[in-house]
Parts: structure tokens; sequence; C-alpha cells
């Protein structure tokens, strides 16, 4: 008897345990997906949001080499230790290493190797590949500010590890530095997209080198005598800051030479992110696609700061502080849409961090971020988006910053005579004689200005406010009551005019994907248009319209439906707009539409650039059933999960489940909806909802229900009041 009992004590205590095992959701990253097609993802390690990206490049040039890698490639050129994950535009891939055997070589036509994808793995954390001209298998590892790299060589007399400045972007100023026989420091400036990107580092090894030599302050190569299926590490620090920087950044990382260690550790840290959302799918594709997005998510921004608290300012300068993470690689024209909004939910402490840097760069660069990139301005895209960045932020809770400051920083943003907002303010549009893009930045500048009007409101600024929310109703001025497009206009509309031309009027689109931009006041826009009825028939002419498109190419116009265009930002709410007009059914057969055409667990499996996380932003909102719309809102638009259950952790110790009945691919209808366990009719969730945690349950089904969410009371709104 006493041994049944002790034996069923033991079954017990075992499957408790297994209980108690937490889930591994890395194993559903696939840092692949984004690498093929147009995506421009990197498949190399990182932590989350850290200053290191270590990857492999295997393209030099080109639109789709942007990340420095492509799935379609079969060369390495070396490991480079930052990356952009998924721009539209090239730069990074500083400082290579590449491990060779013979004669050192200084080109990268020599050195260079080609690959097998049957030996080439990446997961969250950890990537390894065999190099074919020498049979050198190389396994990366990171950690926030640091790097390793594993060679395993053959047996040789001469086998070396290549350091090139010159890879990818023009080298302004550099140094190389070698340290007696295991270290090598440097300094590398260069201009590009960034353009005038400072990097330091120091580079140590596992083992003495016998041999290293230098090809002035660009190149240099070490070598060792290895026997068979030796392995020699090599670990990195970086820093923006100075050598002196980098090498604290090392010490405080890395202890030793353990890959392992580092690998355990960043599957550690993403699982620990990964799991603030936590899922369950019956279609194990899903799991792939969403953990991966999700991954994707928390890659930028990305730390720029040591660890003793220095950082290199807009300014150029060196400052110092101690009370918040500073970082880099901010593509606000993309991620203020869905990302932000997803980050403010999840990751309030880091929100935080990035409003103080904004107040940082206004107050060191004089002015916040448009698209900032190693404390460098790129100007490129339009709008000032950072402020709804802040706006989101203030008005979901988030503290941590001054908001004074901030709003001091936006209004000054809105006020400049810059990028066209001269005539903007002149006029109450901008004329497209006076600068480009004329269409795309008044709806921008319109919806940026709702935003401070709203934080001017919530400060006491009543003044303010009254400018601000006349602002936000300039969009009206570009639109055209005959057509019931946003058209350029002078004095008068230009014409003649084609809605699916795509020139220099509107941004990276045309008329018909900008139509719809009006998220700060879609009820002036519905009234404008003649009513909710014609919105939803504006919409329905939109994704039943040709894929033609006219006037010059823009490669960023990818993923189609109709003159629905998912591969780029500007159409990321037009399939929610349906709820507005009180026909939620219709976004519901939409987003699940393009969730199943536009993302698949493949290289290729994004429709477009994945633009710094935006791309996955909107998938992830979108698996779990709702999206922001008008980010700065209250509300969330709620569309057809694909997820069979989900649990969002809030960081007031609550949580947020949703929770679907009879869902498959046919299934795509909302049949009933229940909050709480109370009947649910509305076609929007509110920020209150969900930050105050529960349940949200969902009974789906193959036929529209369209009494569901339809009344007047049940949908969303954004309206302006005069």
């Amino acid at each position: 008897m006493k041994a049944i009992i002790n034996k069923t004590l033991a079954l017990l205590l075992f499957a408790s345990a297994a209980v108690a095992q937490p889930t591994d959701y890395s194993t559903y990253v696939d840092p692949f997906i984004g690498t093929g097609g147009h995506g421009h993802t990197f498949p190399g390690v990182t932590v989350p949001f850290g200053m290191m990206q270590l990857s492999p490049d295997t393209r030099l040039s080109g639109w789709d080499g942007c990340s420095g890698y492509h799935n379609s490639d079969n060369r390495i050129y070396g490991f480079s230790h930052t990356h952009l994950s998924g721009t539209g535009a090239s730069d990074y891939c500083d400082i290579l290493l590449m491990p060779t055997t013979g004669k050192p070589q200084f080109s990268n036509k020599k050195y260079s190797s080609l690959f097998s994808k049957k030996n080439e793995k990446a997961e969250a954390g950890y990537y390894s590949v065999v190099l074919d001209k020498n049979n050198i298998k190389v396994e990366l590892a990171s950690t926030t500010r640091t790097g390793l790299h594993k060679y395993t060589f053959p047996k040789s007399s001469s086998s070396n590890v290549i350091l090139d400045l010159t890879h990818r972007d023009r080298v302004k100023e550099s140094d190389i530095t070698i340290n007696g026989s295991t270290e090598i420091t440097g300094k590398r400036v260069s201009d590009n997209w960034a353009n005038n990107q400072i990097l330091y580092f120091v580079i140590q090894f596992s083992k003495p080198f016998v041999r290293s030599q230098k090809m002035g302050s660009l190149k240099a190569s070490v070598s060792f005598e290895t026997e068979e299926g030796e392995v020699i590490y090599a670990k990195i620090g970086m820093s923006a800051v100075s050598v002196e920087g980098a090498r604290k950044n090392l010490e405080a990382e890395q202890k030793g030479f353990d890959l392992q260690k580092l690998k355990n550790d960043a599957k550690a840290a993403w699982n620990n992110e990964l799991s603030k959302i936590e899922i369950k799918a019956t279609d194990e594709h899903v799991m792939r696609t969403f953990y991966s997005a999700l991954y994707h998510c928390m890659i930028a921004p990305n730390v720029y700061q040591d660890v003793d608290g220095k950082y290199r300012g807009r300014d150029f300068e060196i400052h110092e502080t101690k009370d918040f993470t500073y970082y880099t690689v901010f593509s606000l024209w993309d991620t203020y849409r869905a990302l932000h909004p997803l980050l403010t939910l999840i990751d309030k402490k880091r929100t935080a961090d990035f409003v103080n840097t904004f107040n940082k760069e206004f107050e060191e660069g004089g002015r916040l971020p448009v698209w900032e990139l190693s404390s460098c301005e790129t100007w490129c895209m339009i709008g000032y988006h950072a402020v709804p960045v802040i706006w989101e932020a203030y008005s979901k809770g988030v503290t941590g910053f001054d908001a004074n400051k901030a709003y001091e920083a936006m209004k000054f943003s809105a006020m400049e005579d810059k990028n066209a907002l001269k005539s903007y303010k002149a006029n109450g549009y901008i004329k497209y004689l006076d600068d480009g893009q004329s269409v795309s930045r008044t709806l921008e500048y319109a919806y940026d200005d709702w935003c401070i009007a709203q934080m001017a409101k919530k400060l006491g600024k009543e003044e303010d406010y009254k400018y601000f929310i006349e602002r936000a109703q300039y969009y009206k001025n570009v639109y055209d009551v005959t057509t019931g497009f946003m058209r350029p206009r002078n004095d008068g509309f230009l014409s003649p005019f084609d809605p699916f031309e795509v020139n220099h009027h509107y941004t990276e689109g045309n008329s018909w994907q900008y139509s719809f931009y009006v998220p700060q006041d879609l009820s002036g826009q519905m009234k404008l248009l003649g009513g909710k009825e014609k919105l939803a028939a504006f919409l329905d002419s939109l994704f039943s319209a040709s894929t033609k498109l006219t006037g010059h190419k823009q490669p960023d116009i990818t993923g189609l439906i109709g003159q629905y265009v998912h591969g780029n930002e500007p159409s990321h709410q037009i399939a929610y707009e349906y709820n507005y007009a009180g026909q939620p059914w219709k976004t519901q057969a939409m987003v699940r539409r393009i969730m199943n055409e536009m993302y698949r667990d493949q290289p290729d499996g994004l429709a477009g650039n994945e633009d710094c996380g935006q791309m996955s932003a909107w998938y992830i909102f979108s698996a779990l059933g709702f999206y922001p719309v008008c980010p700065g809102s209250e509300q969330y638009a709620i569309g057809s999960p694909v997820v069979d259950n989900a649990v969002i952790k809030l960081e007031n110790g609550k949580s947020f489940t949703i929770k679907t009945k009879n869902n498959n691919a046919q299934n795509v209808y909302i049949a009933s909806a229940k909050l709480n366990g109370k009947e649910y009719t509305k076609s929007f969730l509110t920020f209150d909802d969900i930050i105050k945690g529960g349940t949200f349950e969902l009974e789906m089904n193959n036929a529209p229900n369209t009494k569901w969410g339809s009344a007047e009371s049940d949908v969303p709104v954004t309206k302006i009041e005069n």
C-alpha cells in the first residue's frame, strides 16, 4: 500500500511540474519570415530592443537588400553587427567580420563564401550557418550591446578572421588598433541614410592570434593555427560614445566566451516579452505567424545608451542619464499607427522611455524626431509623427515623463515653416505648387494637429486647443465634393485628375488610399460624403476597383486588393472603417482576408516592408480581434480574430482575455459577443474595457449577422465638434 501511495504521489508531483512548466513561445518564432519577397527583415540575432543586431550579409546594394540579407541569395559576405528591420532604405551593416582559411584576402569577392540553405538555422537569439568555401561553421549570439561569434575551423596553418570597415555605406573616418594578440579596437564614422553615424568597437578573441595585418585604417586580419574542429570565439562590444564605452559594455554583458549562456539568456529574454500576449490556435501556422510578428514588433526602437548611462545625443555631444534608457531608430511614419499603440498596451516603461528620448532629442537637437537613426535625422517620410506617439502614451495613462516639455516639443513641430508647414498654415492646406506630397502632408498634418489639440485640452491650454482643433479639420480643404476624393489643390483643384495615378502629390500611394485618411474625424468625412452608407459604398469601390496603377512606379505599393494596398502603411486602418459606417460584418470579412492573403509563416510571408514592426503590429492587433484606427482615441474597432484564445497580460497585474467559439477559416463573422459575461453589441472596445481586465467572448459563424454592431449607439465614432 505504501508503495502505491508513493507511486501516486510521484505521479502527482510529476504532473504538477509538467503543468507549471512555462510555454516556450520562442519556438514559434521564425526569423526568416520577411527575409524573402519585399519584407526586408534580417535572420540574425538580437535581444528585445537591443543595440546589437548581429546577422549575415548576403547583399551589398539594391532595394531588396536594405537589411543586408535576402532569402534568395546563396553568398555570404560576412557577419555585421547592426541591421535595420524591414525598412525601405538601406543603412547599418556595420563592422563586418568574416572567417576564412588560407592567405588572408581583403576583397569581398575573395573572402565571401557560398552557403546552402539546408546548413542555415535561425531562431530567437541564435543563428548558425556553414560556409561552403572552407567548411567553417559560424554560430552567433548576442546581448543588448554585445555580440559573440563562434567559429569552428578545419585544420589549417592560417585560419583567419577578416575585419572590413568599408562594407556597405561610405566611410568618413575610421581607425583600427591591434592590441597585443587577442584584441582589436576601433572607430567607424559613416555616411549613408544616417549621414554621420559614429560607432566604436572592441573585439576580443578566445585564442591569441599568431599573425595580424592591417590595410590602413579600413581593413585588418588576424590569423590562427587550428586543428580540425577547433573552436575560436570572437566577442564584440559596441558604443556610439567611445572605445571605453564599448569595453565597459563588453565587460558588463559578457564574462568569458559562453555562447550557450548567451543563447539561453536571449531565449529567456524573448520569452519574457513574447509571453505578454499568450495565444492558442489550432492552426500551427497562426502560432508561428503570430509569435514571429510579435518578435518583429520588439526589435526596434533600439537601445542607444551604454551601460554607464552615456549616449550620443542629437547634438552629437555625449550626455548621460540614469533616469531612463535612451533609444534610436524611430520609423515614426510607419510605427505610430499600430506598433506604438501596441507597446502602450503591453510595455509602458519602454513607452515612457521613448517619450523621454523625444524630450531629450528636442532639448539637445532642437526638434522632435521625424525618422531618427543613430542621432541623425534622415527627414524621411512626412508629418511630425512623434506627436501621436506622445499623445497616445499620455492619453493611456503612461507616466514617468515631463508632459509639459513634451507638449512644448509637439507645438514647436507644428509651428515651424519647414516641410510645407508655411503653406499649410497660410492656406489651410498645402498648395501643390508650394511643395510635393501636398495632399498626403495636409491629411497627416491634420491628424497630428488633432493629437496636439487633445494634449492641449488635457493640459488646460484652451486657446491652443481651439487653434489646433481647427487645423485638425484642414483635411476638408483638399476634399473634392464632385468626386469624393482628396485631390491636389492650388487655388482650384488640379485637373485632369486620375485617382489611380501614383504621382508626387501623394506619399507612396495615390488618391484612392489617401482619400480614407481622416482617422480623427470619420464622422466629418462621412458628412462630406453624404452619410454612412456613402462611406460604406466608397469602401466597397476601393476594394473592388482594378489593381492597375498609373503614373510612376513605386516599389512600396504591394499587397493589393483592388486599390487597397496592405504592403504600405497609408491603407492600414481602412478595412476597419466599415465599423464606423455601421457595416462591421464587412470589416470582419476583409480583415480575415487580409490576414490570410498577406501573412504567411514563410520567408516571403509579408506583403511589403516590415517597417520596424508596423506590418507585424497590424497582424498582432487583427489576430486578437481589434485595431486602433485612430491612435490617441479611446476606441479600438473590432474585427475578426484568428486566435482561439488570447490573454493580454497587463502591467497593472490584470489580464484581458479573448475567447472565440466555432472559430475557423469559414466562420469569419461575429454572431454574438459577451464582455465579462454580459451581452455586448458594440463593434468597438475601449481602452478602459481592456485595462480593467476581463473576458471578451465571441461566437463566430459563416454568415454575417448584419444586426450585430450596426445600431447607431453601437458603432465607433471619431468626431470633431465645432
